[in-house]
């Protein structure tokens, strides 16, 4: 049993670096570099949505 323990403590281990690294070299925060505010991230989804072709 102690075992199956380690392997899956090892599997969760893998599983958070993979997400981690994913998240930040793959997904990074784009609004950020539009604006500070949460009212300008709006304004910017807001204006992408609309004018989209």
């Amino acid at each position: 049993m102690t075992v199956g323990r380690k392997l899956w403590a090892i599997i969760i281990i893998k599983i958070f670096i993979i997400f981690a690294i994913l998240r930040l070299f793959f997904f990074p925060d784009f609004l950020n570099s539009k604006s500070d505010t949460d009212e300008g991230k709006g304004d910017y989804v807001r204006e992408q949505l609309i004018n989209r072709n």
